[in-house]
């Protein structure tokens, strides 16, 4: 969608990804936006008010008592002129002043006045975002509404530090803004459905694990189309590489039995789709240590047991949501085994792809960026053609909605 004709008000917060806000600016302006901005004391010891202004257009604003701005009490007119508000970095401080109902500058007073959408893009060291501090924080104002944009995994500023904690690049900020700022109709809007996305990692010790090539990107592009139609999308994530969608609640997990776990703890819904790649298999015993080579020994022998089956346990579930939505990613007899897992698993439908052997053309499927899937149900099968996953996504997004748009649930 364009952003032409609206007015988002961009608060700066004070840490080193600062710098990304300049980058934002500019990719919101060009897509017709105008930008006016506050900054944080701390913000302008990274980048500066004139630098801000010049790529805005317009007056910066920093201090909360400043006679010119506040004569018409500006932090009010400030917080209600704008059709968004979007923080970036939020740091750790700003969001427990958010949280805690504080507002003791401009930024945090403009937060706390306002009555539009707020959007956070997280930035901060790994070890201040998994605190727990700051764990409830982000919970408690996800409950209060507010939508969050990442963090991403990565390398931080700081020397031989690593994790989640990267703030979202301004490209995610933007689709993340032009996600909540839709005003296409909802057809999803009061259903909640759950999606599961990405592999699974079964450890065999603390440092190899049994996964897949899945890289989260289909399940992840559906969990954020449902969103887009308004759903109460619940994500349940494997371990992938890909910020968390926007408009959308995460659950990261790493085990299938931590994902059937956290599946069933979300149910009621009204729809899952079940996406994730789960590992099939896991060791009956996980070894506590690294399990050396031995020299003159072969590979030690692994017991393998099965791991629960989340599509069928869902399935045949009796808090089952109205639509059960499954994906076959096969190597061979794709329809075929499709059908079979149909009726075997309770779904309503399955998305069946052909993932091919790695190393052919079509084995960039899994962590590549286009499918080509066949829609199999009880109806018959729909061959669809090869397209982009975004585009997958939203068209699976729409059938949910078809089917779940005159049922009652």
């Amino acid at each position: 969608m364009t952003l032409s004709g609206k007015r988002i008000l961009l608060i700066i917060g004070g840490g080193i990804a600062a710098y990304k806000s300049l980058d934002l600016i500019r990719r919101l302006r060009e897509r017709g936006a105008s930008v006016r901005c506050v900054m944080t004391a701390a913000a302008t010891e990274f980048v500066t008010p004139l630098s801000v202004g010049a790529l805005t257009a317009d007056h910066v604003f920093i201090e909360l008592f400043d006679r010119q701005d506040e004569h018409d009490v500006g932090h009010i007119r400030l917080s209600r002129e704008a059709d968004i508000i979007v923080v970036t970095p939020a740091t750790a401080d700003l969001m427990a002043k958010l949280a805690s109902g504080l507002a003791n500058d401009l930024g945090s007073t403009v937060l706390l006045a306002t009555d539009k959408k707020v959007l956070m893009a997280p930035a901060m060291n790994p070890k201040m975002w998994s605190h727990p501090a700051t764990r409830r924080n982000h919970a408690q104002l996800e409950n209060d509404g507010i939508v969050f944009v990442g963090p991403n995994r990565g390398e931080m500023a700081e020397r031989g530090e690593a994790g989640a904690g990267r703030m979202a690049e301004p490209l995610e900020i933007v689709a993340a803004v032009e996600a909540l700022l839709d005003s296409r109709p909802k057809p999803l809007a009061g259903k909640k459905i759950i999606v599961t996305s990405g592999p699974t990692h079964e450890p065999i010790d603390p440092v190899r694990y049994i996964a897949n090539r899945s890289s989260g990107k289909q399940g992840h592009a559906i969990a954020a189309a449902l969103a887009a139609l308004g759903a109460d999308v619940r994500l349940v994530s494997g371990p992938v590489t890909i910020p968390d969608p926007a408009g959308v609640k995460t659950i990261h997990v790493e085990r299938a039995e931590e994902m059937r776990d956290a599946v069933e703890q979300l149910l009621p819904a009204d729809a899952a789709v079940f996406v994730a790649a789960v590992a099939d298999w896991r060791t009956a015993d996980a070894a506590g240590q690294k399990i050396k080579k031995v020299a003159g020994k072969g590979p030690p022998s692994l017991t393998m047991v099965e791991n629960p089956d989340i599509l069928a346990t869902v399935g045949h579930h009796k808090k089952r949501p109205y639509l059960v939505v499954g994906f076959a990613a096969e190597t061979q007899e794709v329809l075929k085994n499709a059908e079979a897992k149909l009726k075997k698993k309770g779904a309503d439908f399955i998305v069946a792809n052909d993932v091919g052997p790695a190393g052919t053309s079509k084995g960039g499927v899994m962590g590549g960026d286009r499918n080509r899937v066949k829609i199999v149900s009880k109806a018959g099968v729909e061959e669809w053609p090869e397209m982009g996953k975004d585009e997958v996504a939203t068209r699976l997004a729409d059938l949910i909605a078809d089917k779940l748009r005159t049922t009652v649930v």
